[in-house]
Protein backbone atom coordinates (compact mmCIF):
# COMPACT_ATOMS: atom_id res chain seq x y z
CA UNK A 1 0.00 0.00 0.00
CA UNK A 2 2.82 2.42 0.89
CA UNK A 3 4.47 1.65 -2.43
CA UNK A 4 1.22 2.39 -4.28
CA UNK A 5 0.78 5.62 -2.30
CA UNK A 6 4.30 6.72 -3.15
CA UNK A 7 3.73 5.98 -6.83
CA UNK A 8 0.45 7.90 -6.76
CA UNK A 9 2.13 10.89 -5.12
CA UNK A 10 4.95 10.82 -7.65
CA UNK A 11 2.48 10.59 -10.56
CA UNK A 12 0.40 13.47 -9.16
CA UNK A 13 3.52 15.61 -8.74
CA UNK A 14 4.59 14.86 -12.30
CA UNK A 15 1.18 15.76 -13.73
CA UNK A 16 1.07 18.95 -11.63
CA UNK A 17 4.48 19.99 -12.88
CA UNK A 18 3.43 19.33 -16.47
CA UNK A 19 0.24 21.34 -16.07
CA UNK A 20 2.21 24.27 -14.67
CA UNK A 21 4.59 24.29 -17.62
CA UNK A 22 3.71 27.15 -19.97
CA UNK A 23 4.46 27.12 -23.70
CA UNK A 24 7.83 28.72 -24.32
CA UNK A 25 7.51 32.40 -25.09
CA UNK A 26 7.98 33.28 -28.74
CA UNK A 27 11.36 34.80 -29.46
CA UNK A 28 11.29 38.61 -29.63
CA UNK A 29 11.34 40.29 -33.03
CA UNK A 30 14.65 42.03 -33.66
CA UNK A 31 14.28 45.30 -35.53
CA UNK A 32 17.05 47.37 -37.07
CA UNK A 33 16.81 51.14 -37.31
CA UNK A 34 16.70 52.73 -40.75
CA UNK A 35 18.44 56.09 -40.76
CA UNK A 36 16.40 58.84 -42.40
CA UNK A 37 17.10 62.47 -43.15
CA UNK A 38 14.02 63.58 -41.19
CA UNK A 39 11.12 62.21 -39.13
CA UNK A 40 9.14 59.51 -41.01
CA UNK A 41 5.36 59.99 -40.99
CA UNK A 42 3.92 57.83 -43.81
CA UNK A 43 4.77 54.64 -45.69
CA UNK A 44 3.38 53.65 -49.09
CA UNK A 45 4.38 50.46 -50.89
CA UNK A 46 3.90 49.51 -54.53
CA UNK A 47 5.48 46.28 -55.77
CA UNK A 48 9.13 46.49 -54.64
CA UNK A 49 9.12 50.27 -54.20
CA UNK A 50 8.60 52.01 -50.88
CA UNK A 51 7.70 55.68 -50.50
CA UNK A 52 8.78 57.24 -47.21
CA UNK A 53 7.00 60.47 -46.33
CA UNK A 54 9.11 62.66 -44.04
CA UNK A 55 8.67 65.69 -41.84
CA UNK A 56 11.74 67.93 -41.70
CA UNK A 57 11.05 70.22 -38.77
CA UNK A 58 12.50 73.69 -39.14
CA UNK A 59 13.33 73.34 -42.84
CA UNK A 60 12.10 75.85 -45.39
CA UNK A 61 10.03 73.03 -46.93
CA UNK A 62 8.90 70.74 -44.11
CA UNK A 63 7.45 67.85 -46.18
CA UNK A 64 9.97 65.55 -47.84
CA UNK A 65 9.65 62.31 -49.80
CA UNK A 66 12.04 59.47 -50.60
CA UNK A 67 11.74 56.39 -52.81
CA UNK A 68 13.43 53.20 -51.60
CA UNK A 69 13.97 50.52 -54.26
CA UNK A 70 14.62 46.78 -53.95
CA UNK A 71 18.40 47.29 -53.85
CA UNK A 72 18.14 49.56 -50.80
CA UNK A 73 18.92 52.68 -52.81
CA UNK A 74 17.05 55.77 -51.64
CA UNK A 75 16.20 58.54 -54.10
CA UNK A 76 14.73 61.87 -52.98
CA UNK A 77 11.59 62.97 -54.80
CA UNK A 78 11.28 66.72 -55.26
CA UNK A 79 8.52 68.37 -53.23
CA UNK A 80 7.37 71.64 -54.81
CA UNK A 81 5.03 73.90 -52.81
CA UNK A 82 3.33 76.73 -54.64
CA UNK A 83 4.76 80.10 -53.46
CA UNK A 84 1.18 81.35 -53.08
CA UNK A 85 0.38 78.62 -50.52
CA UNK A 86 2.16 79.33 -47.23
CA UNK A 87 0.67 76.27 -45.50
CA UNK A 88 2.12 73.97 -48.17
CA UNK A 89 5.62 74.75 -46.91
CA UNK A 90 4.59 73.58 -43.42
CA UNK A 91 2.51 70.57 -44.47
CA UNK A 92 2.69 67.20 -42.74
CA UNK A 93 1.89 64.19 -44.92
CA UNK A 94 -1.40 62.56 -43.96
CA UNK A 95 -1.64 60.16 -46.89
CA UNK A 96 0.32 59.39 -50.06
CA UNK A 97 -1.04 57.17 -52.83
CA UNK A 98 1.15 55.65 -55.55
CA UNK A 99 0.24 53.26 -58.36
CA UNK A 100 3.74 52.82 -59.79
CA UNK A 101 3.36 55.83 -62.09
CA UNK A 102 1.45 58.69 -60.54
CA UNK A 103 1.51 60.19 -57.07
CA UNK A 104 -1.32 61.76 -55.11
CA UNK A 105 -0.64 63.21 -51.66
CA UNK A 106 -2.64 64.89 -48.94
CA UNK A 107 -0.87 67.27 -46.59
CA UNK A 108 -2.07 69.38 -43.69
CA UNK A 109 -0.76 72.14 -41.44
CA UNK A 110 -2.47 73.82 -38.51
CA UNK A 111 -3.14 77.49 -39.02
CA UNK A 112 -5.53 80.40 -38.77
CA UNK A 113 -7.24 81.89 -35.72
CA UNK A 114 -8.65 78.51 -34.65
CA UNK A 115 -5.59 76.40 -35.64
CA UNK A 116 -7.73 74.34 -38.02
CA UNK A 117 -5.92 72.05 -40.44
CA UNK A 118 -5.21 73.75 -43.77
CA UNK A 119 -5.23 71.02 -46.39
CA UNK A 120 -3.00 70.84 -49.45
CA UNK A 121 -3.19 68.49 -52.46
CA UNK A 122 -0.12 67.35 -54.36
CA UNK A 123 0.20 65.40 -57.61
CA UNK A 124 3.04 64.29 -59.83
CA UNK A 125 5.39 61.40 -60.54
CA UNK A 126 8.70 60.27 -59.03
CA UNK A 127 10.38 61.91 -62.02
CA UNK A 128 8.58 65.28 -61.96
CA UNK A 129 8.22 65.42 -58.19
CA UNK A 130 5.21 66.20 -56.05
CA UNK A 131 3.70 69.51 -57.09
CA UNK A 132 1.19 71.30 -54.88
CA UNK A 133 -2.09 72.23 -56.60
CA UNK A 134 -3.63 75.25 -54.81
CA UNK A 135 -7.36 75.05 -54.15
CA UNK A 136 -10.09 77.52 -53.35
CA UNK A 137 -10.44 77.98 -49.57
CA UNK A 138 -13.94 76.49 -49.59
CA UNK A 139 -12.79 73.28 -51.30
CA UNK A 140 -11.69 71.96 -47.91
CA UNK A 141 -12.54 74.85 -45.54
CA UNK A 142 -15.46 76.85 -44.26
CA UNK A 143 -18.08 76.54 -41.53
CA UNK A 144 -19.24 73.08 -42.63
CA UNK A 145 -15.75 71.66 -43.16
CA UNK A 146 -14.97 68.26 -41.75
CA UNK A 147 -11.78 66.23 -41.82
CA UNK A 148 -9.68 64.54 -44.50
CA UNK A 149 -7.74 61.34 -44.03
CA UNK A 150 -6.86 59.45 -47.23
CA UNK A 151 -5.74 59.92 -50.81
CA UNK A 152 -6.45 56.96 -53.10
CA UNK A 153 -5.75 55.95 -56.69
CA UNK A 154 -7.84 53.29 -58.47
CA UNK A 155 -7.68 52.13 -62.10
CA UNK A 156 -10.82 54.24 -62.59
CA UNK A 157 -9.44 57.44 -61.14
CA UNK A 158 -8.24 59.30 -58.05
CA UNK A 159 -10.08 60.53 -54.98
CA UNK A 160 -9.65 62.26 -51.65
CA UNK A 161 -11.66 60.98 -48.69
CA UNK A 162 -12.96 62.75 -45.62
CA UNK A 163 -16.10 64.21 -44.09
CA UNK A 164 -18.29 67.30 -44.53
CA UNK A 165 -21.25 68.96 -42.86
CA UNK A 166 -24.26 66.74 -43.39
CA UNK A 167 -27.07 67.24 -45.87
CA UNK A 168 -29.49 66.52 -43.01
CA UNK A 169 -27.48 66.25 -39.79
CA UNK A 170 -24.02 65.58 -38.39
CA UNK A 171 -21.28 64.93 -40.93
CA UNK A 172 -21.56 62.95 -44.12
CA UNK A 173 -18.75 60.83 -45.54
CA UNK A 174 -17.25 62.88 -48.35
CA UNK A 175 -15.44 62.10 -51.60
CA UNK A 176 -13.55 64.72 -53.61
CA UNK A 177 -12.80 64.07 -57.29
CA UNK A 178 -10.39 66.01 -59.52
CA UNK A 179 -11.24 68.20 -62.47
CA UNK A 180 -9.02 68.60 -65.51
CA UNK A 181 -7.75 71.99 -64.27
CA UNK A 182 -6.24 70.52 -61.10
CA UNK A 183 -9.10 71.63 -58.86
CA UNK A 184 -10.99 69.19 -56.64
CA UNK A 185 -14.73 69.12 -56.08
CA UNK A 186 -16.95 67.63 -53.38
CA UNK A 187 -19.40 65.00 -54.52
CA UNK A 188 -23.02 64.85 -53.37
CA UNK A 189 -23.65 62.03 -50.86
CA UNK A 190 -27.41 62.61 -50.67
CA UNK A 191 -29.55 59.47 -50.75
CA UNK A 192 -26.52 57.20 -50.51
CA UNK A 193 -25.09 55.24 -47.57
CA UNK A 194 -22.51 58.03 -47.18
CA UNK A 195 -25.22 60.36 -45.86
CA UNK A 196 -25.98 60.72 -42.15
CA UNK A 197 -29.58 60.76 -41.01
CA UNK A 198 -31.24 61.72 -37.69
CA UNK A 199 -31.17 58.05 -36.68
CA UNK A 200 -27.82 56.97 -38.18
CA UNK A 201 -24.54 58.91 -38.16
CA UNK A 202 -21.79 57.71 -40.50
CA UNK A 203 -18.15 57.99 -39.45
CA UNK A 204 -15.44 56.51 -41.68
CA UNK A 205 -11.89 57.54 -40.82
CA UNK A 206 -9.56 55.60 -43.12
CA UNK A 207 -9.65 54.73 -46.80
CA UNK A 208 -7.93 52.37 -49.21
CA UNK A 209 -8.73 50.58 -52.48
CA UNK A 210 -9.69 47.12 -53.70
CA UNK A 211 -9.42 47.04 -57.49
CA UNK A 212 -11.76 49.73 -58.86
CA UNK A 213 -13.47 50.03 -55.46
CA UNK A 214 -12.86 52.54 -52.71
CA UNK A 215 -13.03 51.01 -49.23
CA UNK A 216 -13.62 53.23 -46.20
CA UNK A 217 -13.67 51.91 -42.63
CA UNK A 218 -14.85 53.46 -39.38
CA UNK A 219 -18.07 53.20 -37.43
CA UNK A 220 -21.70 54.15 -37.58
CA UNK A 221 -23.74 55.38 -34.63
CA UNK A 222 -27.37 54.34 -34.31
CA UNK A 223 -29.65 56.76 -32.45
CA UNK A 224 -33.10 55.81 -31.28
CA UNK A 225 -35.29 54.51 -28.46
CA UNK A 226 -33.05 56.21 -25.94
CA UNK A 227 -30.06 54.08 -26.94
CA UNK A 228 -26.81 54.82 -28.71
CA UNK A 229 -24.99 52.00 -30.50
CA UNK A 230 -21.59 52.40 -32.19
CA UNK A 231 -20.76 49.65 -34.70
CA UNK A 232 -17.61 48.97 -36.73
CA UNK A 233 -18.57 49.52 -40.36
CA UNK A 234 -17.19 49.39 -43.90
CA UNK A 235 -18.36 51.49 -46.87
CA UNK A 236 -17.39 50.16 -50.30
CA UNK A 237 -18.03 51.43 -53.81
CA UNK A 238 -18.23 49.33 -56.95
CA UNK A 239 -16.19 51.78 -59.02
CA UNK A 240 -14.59 54.97 -57.71
CA UNK A 241 -17.55 57.01 -56.33
CA UNK A 242 -20.30 54.79 -57.69
CA UNK A 243 -22.44 52.05 -56.18
CA UNK A 244 -21.75 52.53 -52.48
CA UNK A 245 -22.81 49.85 -50.01
CA UNK A 246 -22.51 49.66 -46.24
CA UNK A 247 -21.38 46.55 -44.35
CA UNK A 248 -21.70 46.38 -40.56
CA UNK A 249 -18.89 44.18 -39.29
CA UNK A 250 -20.00 41.13 -37.28
CA UNK A 251 -19.77 40.67 -33.50
CA UNK A 252 -19.55 44.42 -32.79
CA UNK A 253 -20.07 44.06 -29.04
CA UNK A 254 -21.33 47.06 -27.13
CA UNK A 255 -19.06 49.59 -28.89
CA UNK A 256 -16.75 49.03 -31.81
CA UNK A 257 -14.68 50.84 -34.39
CA UNK A 258 -12.75 49.86 -37.52
CA UNK A 259 -9.51 51.87 -37.59
CA UNK A 260 -7.55 50.72 -40.63
CA UNK A 261 -7.47 48.13 -43.40
CA UNK A 262 -5.29 46.38 -45.94
CA UNK A 263 -6.92 45.18 -49.16
CA UNK A 264 -5.52 42.89 -51.85
CA UNK A 265 -7.61 39.84 -52.81
CA UNK A 266 -9.84 40.67 -49.84
CA UNK A 267 -9.66 43.13 -46.95
CA UNK A 268 -8.28 42.60 -43.47
CA UNK A 269 -9.56 45.27 -41.07
CA UNK A 270 -8.23 46.21 -37.63
CA UNK A 271 -10.01 48.10 -34.88
CA UNK A 272 -11.50 47.44 -31.49
CA UNK A 273 -14.54 45.96 -29.78
CA UNK A 274 -15.31 47.05 -26.23
CA UNK A 275 -11.81 48.46 -25.78
CA UNK A 276 -9.93 45.39 -27.04
CA UNK A 277 -8.16 44.78 -30.34
CA UNK A 278 -10.41 43.21 -32.99
CA UNK A 279 -9.63 42.05 -36.52
CA UNK A 280 -12.10 41.24 -39.29
CA UNK A 281 -11.85 39.79 -42.78
CA UNK A 282 -14.08 41.14 -45.58
CA UNK A 283 -14.57 39.01 -48.68
CA UNK A 284 -15.13 40.51 -52.16
CA UNK A 285 -18.77 39.34 -52.05
CA UNK A 286 -19.39 41.54 -49.00
CA UNK A 287 -19.47 38.79 -46.38
CA UNK A 288 -17.36 39.46 -43.30
CA UNK A 289 -16.14 37.53 -40.30
CA UNK A 290 -14.45 38.52 -37.08
CA UNK A 291 -11.22 36.62 -36.50
CA UNK A 292 -11.23 34.64 -33.26
CA UNK A 293 -8.40 34.04 -30.83
CA UNK A 294 -7.00 37.57 -31.23
CA UNK A 295 -4.92 38.35 -28.10
CA UNK A 296 -6.42 40.78 -25.60
CA UNK A 297 -4.68 44.07 -26.30
CA UNK A 298 -6.29 47.31 -25.07
CA UNK A 299 -7.17 49.70 -27.92
CA UNK A 300 -8.91 53.01 -27.30
CA UNK A 301 -10.28 55.91 -29.32
CA UNK A 302 -6.95 57.75 -29.40
CA UNK A 303 -4.75 54.73 -30.12
CA UNK A 304 -3.13 54.29 -33.52
CA UNK A 305 -3.09 50.97 -35.34
CA UNK A 306 -0.83 50.38 -38.33
CA UNK A 307 -2.62 48.64 -41.21
CA UNK A 308 -2.62 44.86 -40.78
CA UNK A 309 -0.11 42.83 -42.80
CA UNK A 310 -1.14 39.81 -44.84
CA UNK A 311 1.79 37.40 -45.14
CA UNK A 312 0.61 34.35 -47.10
CA UNK A 313 -2.05 32.67 -44.95
CA UNK A 314 -1.00 34.65 -41.87
CA UNK A 315 -2.29 37.95 -40.55
CA UNK A 316 0.23 40.13 -38.73
CA UNK A 317 -0.83 43.07 -36.59
CA UNK A 318 1.72 45.36 -35.00
CA UNK A 319 0.55 47.20 -31.90
CA UNK A 320 2.03 49.39 -29.19
CA UNK A 321 1.17 48.60 -25.58
CA UNK A 322 2.68 50.87 -22.94
CA UNK A 323 5.02 52.16 -25.67
CA UNK A 324 6.34 48.64 -26.25
CA UNK A 325 5.97 47.18 -29.72
CA UNK A 326 4.27 43.80 -29.99
CA UNK A 327 3.94 41.66 -33.12
CA UNK A 328 0.77 39.54 -33.24
CA UNK A 329 0.66 36.74 -35.82
CA UNK A 330 -2.50 34.79 -36.53
CA UNK A 331 -3.06 31.68 -38.60
CA UNK A 332 -6.64 30.48 -38.35
CA UNK A 333 -7.66 30.85 -34.71
CA UNK A 334 -4.09 30.40 -33.42
CA UNK A 335 -2.18 33.55 -32.49
CA UNK A 336 1.28 34.24 -31.13
CA UNK A 337 2.52 37.41 -29.47
CA UNK A 338 6.13 38.51 -29.80
CA UNK A 339 7.85 41.34 -27.99
CA UNK A 340 10.24 43.58 -29.93
CA UNK A 341 13.80 44.73 -29.45
CA UNK A 342 14.54 48.18 -30.78
CA UNK A 343 11.47 50.32 -31.49
CA UNK A 344 9.46 52.06 -28.81
CA UNK A 345 6.62 54.58 -28.78
CA UNK A 346 3.42 54.71 -30.75
CA UNK A 347 3.25 52.49 -33.85
CA UNK A 348 1.65 54.49 -36.65
CA UNK A 349 2.36 52.80 -39.99
CA UNK A 350 3.71 49.52 -41.35
CA UNK A 351 4.09 47.84 -44.74
CA UNK A 352 5.25 44.46 -46.02
CA UNK A 353 7.51 44.32 -49.05
CA UNK A 354 7.83 41.38 -51.52
CA UNK A 355 11.14 40.29 -49.95
CA UNK A 356 9.29 39.76 -46.63
CA UNK A 357 10.84 42.86 -45.09
CA UNK A 358 8.51 44.83 -42.85
CA UNK A 359 9.01 48.56 -42.41
CA UNK A 360 7.54 50.19 -39.32
CA UNK A 361 7.19 53.75 -38.07
CA UNK A 362 7.36 53.72 -34.28
CA UNK A 363 7.82 56.89 -32.31
CA UNK A 364 9.80 59.20 -34.58
CA UNK A 365 11.93 56.51 -36.24
CA UNK A 366 11.79 54.02 -39.09
CA UNK A 367 12.56 50.34 -38.41
CA UNK A 368 12.75 47.16 -40.43
CA UNK A 369 12.73 43.42 -39.86
CA UNK A 370 12.22 40.28 -41.94
CA UNK A 371 9.22 38.02 -41.39
CA UNK A 372 9.78 34.29 -41.43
Amino acid sequence: MRRLTAVAILLFATLTACSDDKPPAAAPVAWSKVETSAEPVTLTAHDDQLLIGLRHRGAKVVPELQLLDSTGKRTPIAVKPNPASPYAFEAIWYSIAYDGKQLLALGGAAGGAHSNTRWTVWTGTPQTGLIERPQNFFTFGGQTAGDLYSAVITPSGRALLGSWGGVETGNDAMVWLPKSDGKWTRQNPAKTVLQSTPSLLVGPGFGTTLGDSIVMVGSQVRLGSGKVAQEATVWRSTKLNQGWTRIVLPEPGGRSQANTATCAKDCVISGYVDGQLAIWRLQPDGTAQRLHGVPSIPVGDKDKLPPPIVNGDKVVQIVAQDNKIKVLTGQGDHWTVQESTGPEGQATDAVLMPDHKVYLIAGTSLWKTTLS
